[in-house]
């Protein structure tokens, strides 16, 4: 077995967020030094005392376990009970969960990422960005999915979309309109509202068929779901 040792500032608020998780304290001390640890069924996670800026930490470990949507789900109702809404920005944060997908981060107060990833994932999860179109915006929002889902930067995904609907082009409707759902999304975790109001606008305007509606229904419902989340 293998366990990871983070560094923590405040063990009280390290050992608090991850109780929102479900994680038990097994021992903990603080002299001769500060020291913790806690486990959840087969995961255990340790931490350190240690003076550092959680803004600037980069402590990362991986945890790879059978499943991650019930795990998200669970982890997402915990941190709501906690802090009254999901932390999706600052720290700590849990990152978002679209259906298929094989991982999400949480990062804690400490600014370390545990990363939940399902034990047969594969080495990305393009699939859920929505499109595999080769297309500018196929590729745009592809790009986007990797700098939101793999590297939490919200912001940097935002550009890259923001470059993308920019570009004037023979752009097929609804592969534009994904591209704006998932530039709303982003607007939403960023407290963007005045351009959030303007992409639902622009999304309701375009010219879909009932069947491209019906298939773009289950990402706006999760972008409802996630406004309702902050609320």
């Amino acid at each position: 077995m293998t366990i990871p040792v983070l560094p923590c500032v405040s063990l009280p608020e390290t050992l608090a967020f991850y109780g929102a998780l479900g994680f038990e304290v097994t021992h903990q001390q603080t002299a001769p030094n500060v020291y913790a640890a806690t486990r959840r069924g087969e995961v255990h996670l340790h931490f350190m005392g240690m003076t550092l800026d959680p803004r600037q930490a980069y402590s990362t470990c991986l945890v790879i376990v059978p499943e991650v949507e019930r795990l998200h789900e669970t982890f997402a109702e915990g941190l709501r009970r906690a802090y009254g809404k999901l932390p999706i920005s600052g720290l700590p944060r849990i990152s978002r969960m679209k259906k298929g997908q094989s991982r999400f981060t949480v990062v804690d107060v400490a600014g370390n990422s545990v990363i939940f990833i399902r034990r047969d994932a594969p080495d990305d999860d393009e699939g859920v960005a929505g499109s595999r179109a080769d297309s500018r915006l196929g590729k745009a929002l592809r790009a986007a999915a990797r700098l939101r889902d793999f590297k939490n930067d919200d912001a940097a995904a935002a550009k890259v979309l923001d470059v993308a609907l920019a570009r004037k082009g023979p752009d097929a409707p609804l592969e534009r309109t994904r591209a704006l759902a998932a530039r709303l999304e982003l607007a939403i975790v960023l407290g963007e509202h005045a351009l959030a109001r303007t992409l639902r606008d622009e999304i309701d305007e375009a010219p879909l068929s009932d069947e491209e509606r019906a298939q773009l229904r289950p990402l706006l419902d999760a972008v409802d779901a996630l406004e309702r989340s902050q609320r």
